[in-house]
């Protein structure tokens, strides 16, 4: 479904990431994974070569906030491999502060990442995907940014930007046909996830009418569909994968 196509996923080296990029690459798509470290980005790199023997694959691990850096290693990725034809921006942080105790330095940790990240990387590989005559850009949400949470305010205020950023630049680069569409999981099977307790993780799931929690596949899949051609027509939209979960 993407064979030909080049494609950067940030927070690509572990749970959701790394499954957006190991069904890229079953799909013939040339990955490149973007992690904070270059030990992860190593381990993600040696991991997919397993999964995936004949991935072509690559990785760098520059600060997503940094655009002098995001150019430097988009430039390369470009000079390598001669296009960006799809951008994920999937690299994040949760928080669970209540208010009374939040940091302000924490607060803005979390959407510095989670927020000026997406407008950064976007920035840079619109330049590249407008030259070429189009591109798509993937955006992580999350099902806070519907429902919100009870603490780690940062987060759901991070997802409700990254909606809003979604479909601000979908009216924008549309014209340059460069398709904008989130993803927004519910509770899915991640490190994070698994680390919990039975007794928290029981109640959420009998908030989810499917019955099960998300695996980081169900939501890789969604990302496959809508940076594939058989959503040519499909921009400006946040798709929720979370099982009709309820708040």
């Amino acid at each position: 479904m993407l064979e030909n196509k080049v494609a950067i996923i940030t927070g690509g080296t572990r749970g959701i990431g790394y499954a957006i990029a190991k069904v890229y690459a079953q799909n013939k798509a040339t990955v490149v994974i973007l992690g904070s470290r270059e030990e992860s980005v190593s381990k993600a790199l040696e991991k997919m070569h397993v999964d995936v023997p004949n991935a072509q694959v690559s990785g760098y691990y520059p600060n997503l906030c940094n655009e002098a850096e995001i150019e430097e290693t988009f430039r390369k990725v470009h000079d390598q491999y001669g296009h960006i034809d799809i951008l994920v921006n999937n690299a994040g942080v949760s928080a669970r502060d209540r208010i009374y105790d939040y940091k302000v330095e924490d607060f803005e940790k979390t959407i510095d990442l989670n927020v000026n990240a997406v407008f950064v990387c976007s920035k840079v590989a619109s330049k590249y995907m407008k030259e070429q005559g189009g591109g798509v850009i993937l955006n992580t949400s999350s099902m806070v940014s519907i429902y919100g949470q009870p603490s780690g305010s940062a987060y759901p205020t991070s997802k409700f930007a990254v909606n809003g950023l979604t479909k601000s630049l979908a009216r924008e680069l549309g014209r340059d046909n460069i398709r904008v569409n989130a993803v927004a999981p519910g509770v899915t099977n991640t490190d994070m996830v698994s680390a919990l307790p039975k007794e928290v993780i029981e109640p959420l799931i009998k908030t989810i009418p499917l019955g099960r929690v998300g695996e980081p596949e169900d939501v890789a899949n969604a990302f496959l569909f809508l940076a594939s051609d058989l959503a040519s027509y499909i921009t400006g939209v946040v798709l929720s994968v979370d099982g009709a979960a309820m708040s």
